[in-house]
């Protein structure tokens, strides 16, 4: 009878475990697709400031130069 009842504790802590495992690379491959991410788009970020830079003007007109909105 005890045999029986610790087969089956063996059994539930191995599918446990099973599943603890399962769950551990999916959580790491979660963080490896959103570490390419962010290589990705600090990439983009780096050159987007770079081309701001290159223009050696501001990308905001200053308020005068602004067209009013069509409702005015």
């Amino acid at each position: 009878m005890t045999d029986i009842i610790l087969e089956q504790r063996i059994d539930e802590l191995e599918s446990t475990v099973a599943f603890q495992d399962a769950t551990i690379q999916a959580l790491s491959d979660v963080m490896a697709r959103q570490q390419h991410d962010l290589d990705v788009l600090r990439g983009a970020m780096k050159l987007l400031q770079e081309r701001v830079k290159a223009q050696g003007q501001e990308v905001v007109r200053p308020q005068s130069e602004e067209t009013p909105p069509p409702h005015y």
